[in-house]
C-alpha cells in the first residue's frame, strides 16, 4: 500500500468546516504541525482557547477525514489554542504544554516523552501491561523510566524486583531505583510493603509531585507512568501537571470493563491529551494441553470499541499463566522469555507506541499549514 502524502491529507482536511467560521479549517491556518511516518499522521488544530470545550465535533471529523485516506493507519489530532505573539495560548496561562498545565516550574524537563498506561477500572492488567511496554521500549534500545503513580496500591518494587529504599547524595534528592537497565520511582519502594497508606486527596497530590520532581532521573528518551485505575484527582492532576505525551488505555474484552474504559479515554480527550491506543489484555486464554483457545471474557471488545471511539487498537495480550508468575516473580516476561510469544507480542505493541510518541513529537515542530 502507497504511502500517504502531507498533500492528501491537507486535500482531506479542506473538506471540514469551522461551524462558526463557516471556511475550512486548511484555509482559515487552524492546522499546524502535520507529520506523516510510516502510516501515522498527527496534527494540531489551533482554535480560541473559549471554543475547545465546543469543537470536539470539528476534531473527530478532521480525524475520520484523514482516517479514511488509504495508507493512513492511524491519526492523532489535537485541539489546541491559538498563540498568541508571547507564544502562549489566548485566553490561558503562559507556559503551557498545549494541555492546560500552569506556568509553574515544569516537571520531567530531561524527560523527552511522557506516556500514561491507564485503565478505567482495576484488575485488568494494567501495572502488568505498564512493566512489560517499559522493558520492551528499554530492549529497543531506548532509555527508559517507569513511575508508579498508585500512591494507594503500588506494584512496581515486585514486579521489576527491586528491594530496598532510594538514596540521596544530596539530602534533597533521590536517586531512582533501577532495574533491567529501567530506572523506577514508586511509593513502594518507601513504605513497607504491607503498610497501607491512608490519604486524603491533597497528600496524594504533594507526594506525586515530590516524587516526579525530586527525583534525579537523568536524560531519559521516554517515561511510561503507571496510572491508578479510575478517573478522579491523580488522573487529572497528572494530566495537568506533567507534560504528557500521550496515554495508552488498557482494558479486558468484558462489556463493564470496556464501559470504564470509554469514561478513561474520553477523560484524556477532554483534558487534549492523545490517546494512542487501546490494548486488549487477557484477550484469550490457550490450553497447554490441548491447544484450544478459549474466550473467557469474551473476545474483540477492546477492537470493536476502539473503531467505534475513532482510537487505535494497539494490540492483542493473551491470559497466561507465565505472565502473571514472572510479573510476581520480580521478571517481567519480556526480560525473562524474550523469545516468548508473548513477549514479542508486548515489543509490537510498543514500537507502535513508540512509532506514534515520534510522530507527536514532530507534529509539535511543525508549522501552520495552510492552503493558497
Amino acid at each position: 500500500m502507497a504511502e500517504v502524502t502531507e498533500q492528501q491529507i491537507v486535500e482531506a482536511l479542506s473538506r471540514i468546516i469551522d461551524p462558526d467560521r463557516k471556511a475550512d479549517i486548511v484555509s482559515l491556518g487552524m492546522v499546524s504541525g502535520l507529520a506523516v511516518k510510516n502510516g501515522h499522521v498527527a496534527f494540531a488544530i489551533e482554535v480560541d482557547a473559549q471554543r475547545g470545550p465546543h469543537l470536539e465535533p470539528l476534531r473527530k471529523a478532521a480525524e475520520k477525514a484523514v482516517h479514511d485516506l488509504p495508507g493512513v493507519l492511524s491519526v492523532s489530532a489535537v485541539l489546541t489554542a491559538e498563540r498568541n505573539t508571547q507564544g502562549g495560548p489566548k485566553g490561558a496561562p503562559q507556559g503551557g504544554h498545549g494541555h492546560g498545565h500552569q506556568a509553574e516550574q515544569p516537571l520531567l524537563p530531561s524527560v523527552k516523552a511522557i506516556v500514561a498506561i491507564a485503565s478505567g477500572k482495576g484488575g485488568v492488567g494494567k501495572s502488568t501491561t505498564a512493566t512489560n511496554i517499559a522493558m520492551a521500549l528499554s530492549r529497543m534500545g531506548l532509555k527508559v523510566g517507569l513511575f508508579d503513580a498508585d500512591i494507594f496500591g503500588p506494584s512496581m518494587p515486585r514486579m521489576l524486583g527491586i528491594t530496598g529504599e532510594p538514596v540521596s547524595p544530596d539530602g534533597q534528592t533521590m536517586m531512582p531505583m533501577e532495574n533491567y537497565g529501567v530506572k523506577c520511582m514508586s511509593m513502594g519502594f518507601l513504605v513497607p510493603e504491607d503498610s497501607p497508606i491512608i490519604w486524603r486527596g491533597p497528600m496524594v497530590m504533594g507526594a506525586l509531585e515530590q516524587l516526579l520532581r525530586d527525583v534525579h532521573w537523568g536524560e531519559l528518551d521516554v517515561m511510561i507512568i503507571d496510572m491508578p485505575p479510575g478517573t478522579g484527582d491523580t488522573q487529572l492532576t497528572m494530566t495537568q501537571r506533567v507534560p504528557l505525551t500521550g496515554a495508552v488505555i488498557v482494558s479486558t474484552p468484558q462489556d463493564i470493563a470496556l464501559l470504564d474504559a470509554t469514561k478513561g479515554l474520553n477523560m484524556f480527550r477532554k483534558v487534549d491529551v492523545p490517546v494512542l491506543g487501546i490494548i486488549e489484555n487477557m484477550s484469550y486464554y490457550i490450553c497447554p494441553k490441548c491447544g484450544d483457545e478459549a474466550h473467557i471474557f469474551g473476545h474483540g471488545g477492546a477492537k470493536a470499541e476502539a473503531a467505534r471511539l475513532s482510537a487505535d487498537f494497539l494490540g492483542e495480550v493473551p491470559l497466561d499463566i507465565s505472565i502473571r508468575q514472572t510479573a510476581d516473580a520480580g521478571e517481567p516476561i519480556v526480560i525473562s522469555k524474550p523469545n516468548s510469544p508473548h513477549a514479542k507480542v508486548y515489543m509490537e505493541i510498543a514500537a507502535k507506541i513508540w512509532d506514534k510518541v515520534q510522530v507527536l513529537q514532530s507534529s509539535r515542530k511543525g508549522p501552520r499549514i495552510v492552503m493558497e
